[in-house]
């Protein structure tokens, strides 16, 4: 016996509305983009930073716990705080090293609140001992993770914490201004880049394991031994993606 054809109609109408559904659903990360409430600041950085597919990389949805690393301005904070949305937190984290340098940071975090972020919360803790009262999904460390090492935090510590403070399978996502293979603290101090594989290195110690690398923000123009304040290169050094990944069990 055949399907009945008002059955057939009704199946193909649900199909129909269904595709619909998916392809009119909106896309988060389009959505934090185009929020009108951004700086014109931020979208001005829009076409260096590249930051939907960034976003799209570093796996980011709606109802996470993420933390964004040396907020600075909240260019990316604000970003994270729309896509997580209100079932979601972002911690706006500094390092004490870094909050005792630039208070300003503190005051660029509440400024960040009060125009209605309010999924976002202020961290302020030694760089080593990072915690949560909870596990996260993602901690996103966006061009400071060099600057641990001239600060002299002990690595190790800092990544073992991070590590704790992930959920199992949560992503740990590190974006930072390449520098030649050998460069030393001293040098990181001087010029703020670090050599791609002493992070890989260093976090693989810490037991996450590597899913992915991307070039993504790479500049191969960029002759890697200026300053990254240096105005010739300013915005445009050729950074590295690493996205690692805590084991599921």
């Amino acid at each position: 016996m055949g399907v009945p054809k008002f059955l057939v109609c009704v199946f193909a109408v649900l199909l129909n509305f269904t595709a619909l559904a998916a392809t009119s659903a909106p896309d988060p990360i389009a959505a934090a983009l185009a929020d009108p409430a951004r700086p014109a600041a931020d979208r001005a950085r829009d076409s260096l930073r590249k930051p939907a597919s960034l976003l799209a990389l570093a796996g980011v949805q709606a109802g996470q716990r993420v933390v964004d690393i040396g907020p600075g301005t909240g260019y990316y904070t604000r970003l994270l705080s729309h896509i997580v949305g209100p079932q979601g937190q972002v911690f706006a984290f500094n390092p004490t090293w870094l909050d005792t340098k630039f208070p300003k940071s503190r005051e660029g975090v509440s400024a960040l609140i009060a125009s209605g972020c309010t999924n976002v919360t202020s961290s302020i803790q030694p760089m080593a001992e990072i915690s949560f009262d909870a596990p996260v999904d993602l901690i996103f460390f966006v061009q400071l993770y060099h600057d641990q090492h001239w600060q002299h935090v002990d690595i190790a510590q800092m990544n073992q914490a991070i590590f704790r403070a992930l959920r199992p399978g949560g992503v740990y996502f590190v974006v930072d201004h390449r520098a030649p293979a050998g460069t030393t603290d001293a040098q990181i101090d001087k010029l703020h880049r670090i050599d791609p594989a002493v992070v890989r290195r260093e976090v693989l110690a810490a037991g996450f394991t590597l899913e992915a690398e991307s070039d993504l923000l790479g500049n191969p123009q960029d002759p890697l031994t200026g300053g990254v304040f240096d105005p010739a290169i300013r915005g445009q050094t050729d950074q590295f993606i690493l996205k690692f990944r805590k084991p599921a069990r």
